[in-house]
This record gives C-alpha cells, structure tokens and sequence, in this order.
C-alpha cells in the first residue's frame, strides 16, 4: 500500500507541481482546443492535460484504467459538469484485458506485453517493476466517439499500446498526439503508417514533435512524414521520448 501511495504521490509532483508547467500546456494546447471544444485525453493519469484544457474552457472526456489514478481525478474533477471520466482502457476493440500495474511509477502501467519486454533493456526502466496486475474493461475510440462526439483533439499516452488504440479509430480527427519512445521506435512508426492511413480522406496529415513535456515543438515547420522520421532518428540517439502531433492539411 505504501508503494501505491508513493507513487501517486510521484506522479502528482511530476504533473502538478512543476513551476511553470501548466503555463506552459496552457500556451501549447491554444493550438489545438478553445472554448467549447471536446477534447480525447486517453490515458488520462492523474489529470495535468484535464486541468489544463478546462483552464482553455474545452470540455473534456478524461478516460483511464488505473484506479489509484482513477481516485484522484474523482477528486479533482468530479464536480465538474465538462470532465467526463471513464474508467476504461482504449484498444483495438471492445471486451476486457489486463492492465500490467507499476505501483512505485504509475505513469508506466502498461497494457502491452511487448512494450514492457522492449523498454526493460533501457537502463532508465532498470529498476521499474510491474508488481501487480488488473482486469480492465476497454472500449474504442470509435466507440467514444459514437457516445460522446467527434473530438477536435486527441491525446494518446498509453505506454505501448498507442498502435492498438489507433486500430479501434476509422474516422480522421482533426488532431491528434501519441507517445513516442525510442525504445520502442518501431512501434511507434506503425502508428504513425496508422495515422498516414487515415489522413487520406481529411487531406493527409503533418506532424511535429514535443521532447518530453516540454511543451515545445522540435522543429519550427509542420512536417510530412518522412521528415518526421528523420527528425525522430535524431533524437532516437539521445533516448529523449516525447509526442507526436498530428494535424490534418485542412486544419
């Protein structure tokens, strides 16, 4: 239990308590969310994204499995009439799955088998341990949109299981963003072969990339996708993760 609450502590620092930082999201996210806009936050933890979209005055479907992360947006959110909480996972299709659980380092809890196998060779997952496991139910995303309506933004951070989320959209979005991790870089350019997929009934899409909450892109244009790749080959070397952004041409 004490690991548990040390982490959820961890991730709250982390989140929250970074000087600057919120003023930072809330600079970052204005290119994508306005008043009255819906925003996707998938794989929500414990909240920064929610906080700062409603401080943008977007409403804000939050969802997220982990329950110790699951108590803290009830109790940062709950009361509030524009944050939609649902406590699932997002994959390729609907059913139950099991959610690998790091109590000491929330923020790396996994659905995705192969995704743990892959990053526990990087010295700096050296001494994370997945402790504990839960069942989880799991919807899409073309499910989510069916109930709550087409999102202006999308933000996918599911340690490893972005591809899988992807598969379950069959429908463009405006924008949207996945992680990217360099030891899981080929994984990474499915999803983007997924996104370029779907670009092609909006116009295509272009991207950048933001090093790890920074809230600054890397590169000062919007990008095709080969040069996305190239960029990413860059800092791959640096193991330096971060986001994808994606926005249609027409955007």
């Amino acid at each position: 239990m004490f690991g548990r609450a040390y982490g959820v502590a961890r991730s709250l620092v982390m989140y929250h308590g970074v000087p600057g930082q919120h003023r930072r999201m809330l600079r970052f996210y204005r290119e994508f969310l306005g008043p009255g806009d819906l925003g996707f936050d998938i794989g929500a933890h414990v909240g920064s994204r929610v906080r700062a979209w409603r401080r943008l005055g977007s409403r804000v479907i939050a969802v997220e499995p982990q329950p110790d992360c699951l108590r803290v947006l009830r109790l940062f959110f709950g009361r509030d009439e524009n944050v939609t909480l649902v406590p699932t996972a997002v994959g390729a299709r609907a059913g139950r799955a099991r959610l690998a659980l790091s109590s000491a380092t929330p923020t790396v809890s996994s659905m995705s088998r192969d995704w743990i196998d892959s990053v526990v060779a990087d010295r700096r997952f050296a001494r994370i341990r997945w402790d504990r496991s839960v069942e989880v139910p799991v919807t899409t995303l073309d499910d989510l949109i069916a109930t709550y309506g087409t999102p202006v933004f999308c933000k996918i951070d599911v340690e490893g299981f972005e591809t899988e989320v992807l598969e379950g959209l069959t429908e463009p979005l405006r924008a949207l963003s996945f992680e990217y991790l360099p030891p899981a870089h080929d994984a990474a350019l499915t999803a983007l072969d997924l996104v370029e997929r779907l670009g092609t009934t909006a116009g295509g899409y272009q991207y950048n990339y933001s090093p790890i909450e920074t809230m600054r892109f890397a590169s000062e244009r919007w990008l095709d996708a080969g040069e996305l790749v190239r960029l990413l080959d860059r800092f791959r070397p640096l193991g330096r993760s971060g986001d994808v952004y994606a926005r249609t041409r027409r955007a």
